[in-house]
């Protein structure tokens, strides 16, 4: 029988889809609370007979479609959750959560990706393989792609392909490179103990918070004058606490910020260097210093091969190609990237505030040319991996 459902949504798509993303703007929820998102994209993939896998997954999903041939698996990735920032637009659409927006178009990307799962139940019959969809909780943690693939959805998969939204490029614009496009994102704590006194008797204690001080300028000549400039790298010290009141020196102090890189030699060197500064620090002056190390995702890495498919399909597609550096922002798609080759792309969603300002804005005119360009990739990178066995 002829899914009419889904004749209905292809001769409307772009009307469907713009539809869709202004559901998900209105309806923002945090990583790991998108339970009525998962509930509204199993709807909206059951009625085009597109099959959820049944997976372990609080929220989120993973679907497939499979071609009459036999053959490889690819998967493409969009990230479903929102940020804790109140809206400043003016849209109808604008949220209806205080407190919570999809300020880093997470609803774009998953109705782009969404878009090509349409157009592709629509092809399915001619296709020459498997195409599997990740609607992923939790990127903003950069923790839930480690969630998806201990469910072993992406047993087999052969290559995956993901997008974000870039407010810098205009619409019709895709930029990517080889290698790292984002970088490696971790999280230090520095906790410092020192021995409190009376403010007028300062000879009488050990000052944490000259000691943190002394730590916080030790630490940014790290990456000045250890690392090569020719290497991207940051340390960013984005908290300084210590003290409650004007006339005690206080007992503790606590450091917090993040580090940035796009080596994994670099990566590993960083924390050691800080260790040794912060121990020294702490040592000259008599007060004890422990570094707390919370490891991000790793640095994206786009393969040399499916960069090159990625961009040849994106010229076909008549996107403007744009040169883009790799930037230390992060993207925890890298952690896929561990296991399965593939490539993350930017693509143009209009110029527009900057990625988490509570008035970023998307360019609905970039949502079905998404989907278009992924219809396209999936093919072709299907038909390469045939070629290939």
């Amino acid at each position: 029988m002829e899914n009419e459902k889904l004749l209905t949504i292809i001769n409307n798509l772009e009307e469907k889809l713009i539809e869709v993303r202004h559901n998900f703007h209105k309806h923002p929820e945090l990583s790991n609370e998108e339970f009525e998102t998962t509930k509204t994209l199993r709807n909206l993939l059951n009625e085009a007979k597109i099959r959820v896998l049944d997976l372990p997954l609080a929220t989120g999903l993973v679907a497939e479609i499979t071609g009459n041939k036999e053959g490889p698996i690819i998967a493409i990735r969009g990230d479903i959750d929102a940020l804790p920032i109140i809206e400043e637009t003016d849209f109808e659409y604008k949220s209806q959560v205080l407190g919570k927006m999809h300020a880093c178009g997470h609803d774009f990307h998953t109705t782009a990706i969404l878009g090509a799962a349409y157009l592709l139940k629509q092809q399915e019959s001619t296709l020459c393989g498997t195409v599997r969809f990740i609607f992923q909780p939790a990127e903003e943690k950069g923790h839930g792609a480690e969630e998806i693939l201990v469910t072993g959805a992406l047993s087999g998969v052969g290559a995956i392909f993901g997008l974000h939204s870039a407010p810098d490029l205009e619409v019709g614009s895709l930029g990517t490179n080889v290698g790292p496009l984002t970088a490696a994102v971790d999280r230090f704590e520095i906790e410092i103990e020192g021995l409190g006194t009376h403010a007028s008797s300062p000879e009488k204690g050990i000052d944490p918070v000259i000691v943190a001080a002394h730590i916080v300028t030790a630490l940014q000549t790290i990456v000045s004058r250890n690392v090569s400039a020719f290497d991207q790298a940051l340390v960013s010290v984005t908290q300084l606490k210590s003290g409650n009141t004007w006339n005690v020196i206080p007992t503790k102090a606590y450091i917090e910020g993040t580090v940035r890189t796009l080596k994994k030699e670099t990566r590993e060197f960083i924390p050691k260097k800080m260790q040794q500064k912060i121990k020294g620090m702490a040592d000259s002056f008599g007060a004890k210093a422990e570094l707390k190390w919370y490891p991000g995702p790793p640095a994206t890495n786009n393969s040399e091969e499916w960069t090159a498919v990625a961009l040849e399909v994106a010229k076909e597609q008549e996107y403007e190609i744009k040169g883009v550096p790799p930037s230390l922002g992060g993207e925890d798609f890298a952690y896929y990237q561990e296991q399965i080759p593939g490539v993350f792309v930017n693509i143009g969603t209009g110029l527009s505030y900057s990625l988490h300002h509570p008035k970023f804005t998307v360019d609905d005119a970039a949502i079905l040319p998404s989907a278009n360009y992924f219809t396209k990739l999936a093919r072709r990178a299907l038909v390469i991996l045939t070629e290939k066995r």
